[in-house]
């Protein structure tokens, strides 16, 4: 099911906008004018033999180590890219939205991210962006909330 179509029969409020292509979650930010520390990067880890979306900032990097701890398990990798366009068929490759239940996919969040007020993500394509308030999201995807990432300085 497409995310925009779980978001309308949802009920929940959302703004979609287009932009230019964007290939990461910081070109996102720069597009759309929002600052990083709004804009969702879904991650998707095997930890051990089972897959996890991570949803964190566009301007954060995943600390695997940290994340392997809170999960309890004995190993966590990043997914391959192949991996990935066998789980998002309805999306293209990298702009996947951060809603793991779509996908029967376990989501954690990132507590840097899950304290703020909205959240904005790619809607399945490189040329589209969602906003929506954190707690709509919260709401739609029951995220379980850790802390496994850390601030990237530029």
């Amino acid at each position: 099911m497409q995310v925009i179509e779980f978001l309308d029969k949802s009920g929940v409020n959302y703004e979609l906008t287009k932009h230019e292509p964007a290939f990461t979650a910081q070109q996102i930010a720069a597009a759309e004018h929002e600052p990083g520390k709004y804009v969702a990067k879904p991650v998707v880890v095997k930890a051990d033999a089972q897959y996890v979306m991570c949803v964190l900032p566009a301007c954060y990097k995943i600390d695997l180590s940290a994340l392997k701890s809170q999960l309890g398990a004995k190993s966590v990798e990043l997914a391959k890219e192949k991996e990935l366009g066998k789980i998002f068929g309805d999306c293209d490759l990298g702009a996947e939205p951060p809603f793991g239940n779509l996908y029967d996919l376990p989501t954690v969040i990132d507590k840097t991210l899950d304290e703020d007020d909205h959240i904005m993500f790619q809607g399945g394509t490189h040329e589209k962006a969602i906003r929506m308030s954190m707690a709509d999201y919260r709401k739609l995807v029951s995220p379980k909330v850790l802390e496994f990432s850390y601030h990237v300085t530029s």
